[in-house]
């Protein structure tokens, strides 16, 4: 016998319910939206209401379904999917769930989802989650499951998470079966806003942390951390968060300890003032992390034993160590209000939880899981944003930012992975990985790896440069070659200008980084576009992850545009949509484009702090409108929202009065845009007028003069300055010149492949040199109505 809870409409037609519900004496079914369902067998006929480790809360969204509950026999129907249950213990045959738009989507309890042509064409059914670590990876490794699937629908197994009680996890009764399914078809970013629904949205972190971090496995002194700190300050190199590695605290330890990978007291031989060192950084405008393996608990070297010893009822003289175990309350509330708390109210903002402690502790439970969750509500209990940085401990961690991913190996290969890696997280929420810019371990000195994988950084969620302690590998710009060194610094300070930006977008609550099929999931060619992602809406990003060609002396990425027409943001060329091209670039840019109206803020400063000038990007050739979130820093945050509009007819910019804390804001800012895409000032960035001053409560309207629209690609002296620096024969540029010359695109394109030119080669008629010859396509197919 059933039970249905249905609060609105009939039984066997299409009514509409604001709790839809269904039961028996050893299952429940409850239809949490239009799209997700969840489904429950316990043998005890006890159902869960209570949080897990993963799902936090359960809220009914009204749906409108056909039910059908009879002995036997139970069937929900909505307009994306259909249920079909007989009562019984869950098996293949007793559970079924179809989506109703694809035939392929359908799921029988307990086996995989249907991937009929999947092996042939090298697909799989799920599109991919994230990992727990890329220690060691030299490349690709396998990533888990996420929600984004071609079959348009995706089961979460929440069965071994366990149930939180208070301050007490809980393990699920045996034989518990607690399972959610997501039918969203292709639509994979309502699949995850699902998610965030049941699971909690990442909450807000602070401001500070979208700037730069500095990080390095390396025994610094006070003094010579202090001079660093000072001359990137001096070279105009911004850094918001200063992060200092485990040899903070004592690491050389009588052997009778154990090791010295755990430890909380300062090495004052190395920091002979730790408060006056962390007031200094503070004075500098930086935030300071440090480093912590948890894993061995509190031994009696540590300056904090003796409060941890007498907090926990034990004696001090006896020396035994104090067991790392937070599954017991009396060491968790030592942990940190003896260990932790000290140390922050010293001036440490927030903490590295570096993982040493592995997969399963005392009592079952992950102590990752654990290390991140206790951290991040131990912050919000002192009133501050929760903010770690940590390893991935399985679906949910997005409550937990920020993400480590580990001891990145220095190659091209591993930096070839990360951007797929970072964006496919995206599928099970995670939009929050932090990498170890410029790779730490193993590798060899290379600029332009160095230099690629730092511009990778400043266009992924979070920026932190890292190496290990060989003296050769440290990541300071002046480490490297003149343009190296040029570059990496120019891309530095623009990470600072992209701060507004960057937490405008993460405060929408969508993963800051996503794959294209997040958008555009109806087209097959979206998936195909593995190493490319959005960075917010507007920004297309396709880092490049390859070394040089020699003769165009650029770097090639293949990149899906999707419909519509995109500007890259530093040359201004324009490109139009809906194909693949690919792209080359070299050292001193990456391929990122904006759409066609589209409006991205930016400071003009270093600092992070709400500015006092904000430039705007705006992309001409459509209406544009963004609304920018500023807010004060808080817990509970006092936020203010100001909306800027683009108008393309009128060519007008519209600066809204701000709404919301005003006081957040500078109550007067200067405003200046530069409109990508126009006429260039002579780099390529773009057309800069200048809009003036205005109150925050008040806002300013600019009509902008002629010449701020889309402009020409102006093909002929882009391809003169990409031959004047092209490292190949004479022979070969003259004869492109002269191809490029005349007749149509496409025309032009086949006469650079078919060219067979003396010159090149000795004694023989050759091809022009590839990799320019793509080069010069390039820019004469991108767009050319433009």
């Amino acid at each position: 016998m059933s039970r249905l809870a249905y609060d609105k409409g009939d039984h066997m037609g299409m009514g509409e319910s604001e709790r839809l519900q269904l039961s028996g004496e050893h299952w429940r079914i409850s239809v949490l939206g239009e799209h997700l369902l969840r489904y429950e067998w316990s043998p005890q006929g006890v159902f869960e209401d209570r949080p897990t480790q993963v799902v936090t809360r359960r809220p009914f969204s009204p749906v409108r379904a056909q039910v059908r509950d009879e002995p036997g026999v139970v069937q929900v129907i909505t307009a994306a999917f259909q249920l079909d249950y007989d009562g019984t213990e869950p098996s293949p045959q007793s559970l079924r769930v179809k989506g109703r738009g694809d035939y392929e989507s359908a799921w029988r309890y307990g086996q995989p989802l249907p991937n009929m042509f999947g092996a042939a064409l090298g697909l799989a059914s799920n599109l991919g989650g994230t990992a727990r670590t890329l220690d060691g990876a030299d490349g690709p490794i396998a990533m888990g499951e996420g929600l984004a699937t071609r079959n348009g629908l995706a089961v979460l197994d929440d069965s071994a998470s366990l149930v939180i009680d208070g301050d007490r996890l809980v393990p699920r009764a045996p034989g518990t079966v607690d399972v959610y399914v997501f039918v969203h078809g292709l639509d994979h970013a309502g699949a995850v806003e699902d998610f965030y629904r049941i699971a909690g949205a990442p909450p807000l972190i602070p401001r500070w942390a979208f700037g730069n971090w500095w990080s390095r496995y390396h025994a610094y002194t006070q003094d010579e951390y202090e001079r660093l700190m000072d001359r990137f300050a001096a070279e105009n190199v911004p850094f918001s968060v200063a992060v200092i590695d485990m040899d903070w605290h004592i690491t050389d330890i009588d052997p009778a300890y154990g090791h010295g990978w755990t430890g909380y007291t300062w090495n004052r031989d190395l920091f002979a003032d730790p408060e006056g060192f962390l007031a200094g950084l503070h004075a500098r405008g930086l935030h300071v992390t440090l480093n912590v393996h948890p894993a061995d608990g509190i031994r009696a070297y540590e300056d904090c034993y003796p409060a941890v010893c007498e907090a926990m009822g034990r004696d001090p003289e006896a020396g035994l160590p104090v067991e790392f175990d937070l599954s017991d309350p009396a060491f968790t509330r030592a942990y940190f209000e003896q260990v932790h708390h000290p140390l922050e109210d010293m001036g440490v903002d927030f903490w590295w939880i570096d993982w040493q402690q592995g997969t399963v502790g005392t009592d079952g439970v992950d102590p990752l899981w654990r290390l991140n969750q206790a951290h991040t509500a131990d912050m919000a209990a002192r009133g501050r944003r929760p903010l770690i940085l940590s390893r991935y401990a399985g679906p949910g961690s997005h409550r937990f930012p920020v993400g480590f991913s580990g001891d990145a190996v220095a190659t091209w290969a591993s930096l070839a992975f990360q951007p797929r890696f970072t964006a496919t997280a995206a599928n099970i929420g995670y939009g929050m990985w932090s990498h170890d810019i410029g790779g730490h371990v193993f590798g060899s000195h290379d600029d332009e790896l160095a230099t690629r994988w730092l511009q990778f950084g400043v266009f992924s969620p979070f920026t932190r440069l890292h190496s290990s302690d060989d003296p050769f590998a440290g990541k300071e710009p002046w480490n490297y070659g003149t343009v190296a060194r040029s570059v990496m610094t120019r891309f530095l300070r623009l990470r600072h200008a992209l701060v507004p930006y960057l937490y405008t977008e993460w405060a929408t609550g969508a993963p800051l980084v996503r794959p294209v099929y997040h958008e555009w999931g109806d087209r097959f060619e979206s998936y195909e576009a593995s190493g490319e992602y959005l960075l917010g809406r507007d920004l297309l990003v396709a880092p490049i992850t390859r070394p040089l060609d020699k003769a165009s002396q650029t770097a090639s990425a293949r990149v899906w545009f999707p419909p519509g027409t995109w500007v890259d943001v530093f040359t201004g060329l324009v490109y139009r949509g809906d194909r693949f091209l690919t792209v080359r670039r070299g050292l001193k840019t990456i391929p990122v484009f904006a759409r066609a109206g589209s409006i991205i803020p930016t400071s003009t400063g270093a600092a992070t702090d709400n500015p006092d000038e904000i430039e705007l990007l705006v992309v001409p050739g459509a209406d544009a409108s963004y609304e920018l979130v500023e807010d004060d820093g808080a817990l509970e945050p006092a936020t203010a929202r100001t909306r800027i509009e683009w108008d393309q007819a009128g060519r007008t910019l519209t600066v809204h009065p701000a709404k919301g804390a005003t006081w957040v804001v500078p109550d007067r800012r200067r405003w200046r845009a530069r409109v990508i895409g126009a006429e260039p000032e002579g780099d390529g960035s773009g057309s800069v007028v200048y809009l003036g001053e205005a109150r925050a409560v008040e806002g300013l309207v600019v009509q902008l003069p002629e010449g701020t629209d889309l402009g020409s690609n102006e093909p002929a002296p882009r391809i003169h300055e990409l031959l004047v620096a092209a490292q190949c024969a004479h022979t070969a540029k003259n004869a492109i010149s002269e191809l490029v010359a005349a007749g149509e695109p496409l025309d032009q394109v086949v006469a650079l492949r078919e060219a067979r030119v003396r010159g090149i080669v000795h004694g023989e008629a050759a091809p022009l040199p590839e990799d320019l010859v793509e080069a010069v396509s390039e820019i004469i197919v991108a767009d050319p109505g433009h």
